[in-house]
């Protein structure tokens, strides 16, 4: 089994809070105890009347957390409308996205899915490769979608793309970190059986670490390496 070293510095781009930990909770653990830098760029963020100021102001508390529970760096807030980046230029969103890529210079990026049913989501993994496109030698060298619960499942496969990992890391000795973080979440945390229960979290750990005979890992599709 090979480490994490070649990773480098990481950046998540979380579409909104909670996101990354769902999808990279396990693995940005594991990176920050190895010693790897680990950046979150959050993407949106909810504006009145749809979402409350309140509530915003919570879910930032809980996110700033969740962080400090698995050794993230620093979060950078793009403050692009919530489930309205459909409403702004694409021009716009590929440039806030290009920005924080190029502030952070990442070596390896990690994404939402294209499939994911949030159209959030499927915006932000174009935009992800608008911004890492392969035109100078600082773009990052890895480039890794993840699956977000509730998001990346909930979509007609066979019909809309397919969430197909063929990359797995080993969370066995993380995964309770990550529950833990998202259960700082508590306006996210859902009771059992919905998908955004801890039981369910854990099961989906344990799948995927079956998968490659670990006890839990966290999937994921490589889209891109240049070695």
């Amino acid at each position: 089994m090979t480490g994490v070293s070649h990773l480098g510095k990481v950046l998540i781009l979380a579409p909104h809070p909670d996101d990354e930990v769902l999808g990279c909770g396990g693995t940005m653990a594991r990176l920050a105890d190895a010693g790897h830098e680990v950046h979150v760029a959050v993407v949106t963020k909810g504006y009145e009347p749809a979402f409350p100021a309140a509530m915003v102001e919570q879910v930032r508390a809980e996110l700033a957390e969740a962080h400090e529970m698995l050794g993230v760096k620093k979060c950078h807030f793009l403050d692009l409308p919530a489930a309205r980046l459909d409403t702004i230029p694409g021009a716009e969103l590929n440039a806030a996205i290009g920005h924080v890529v190029s502030d952070v210079a990442p070596d390896s990026l990690f994404i939402p899915f294209l499939g994911d049913i949030h159209r959030d989501h499927r915006l932000i993994f174009t935009a992800a490769l608008v911004a890492a496109r392969p035109r100078t030698r600082a773009i990052p060298q890895r480039i890794y979608a993840y699956e977000t619960l509730s998001e990346t499942n909930w979509a007609a496969p066979g019909i809309t793309e397919a969430f197909i990992p063929n990359v797995f890391f080993d969370i066995s000795n993380t995964l309770e970190r990550k529950l833990n973080a998202f259960e700082r979440f508590k306006s996210q945390v859902k009771p059992t059986p919905d998908e955004r229960s801890l039981k369910t979290i854990r099961a989906l750990a344990t799948l995927r670490g079956s998968t490659a005979f670990l006890e839990a890992a966290e999937a994921f599709m490589m889209i891109r390496e240049i070695s």
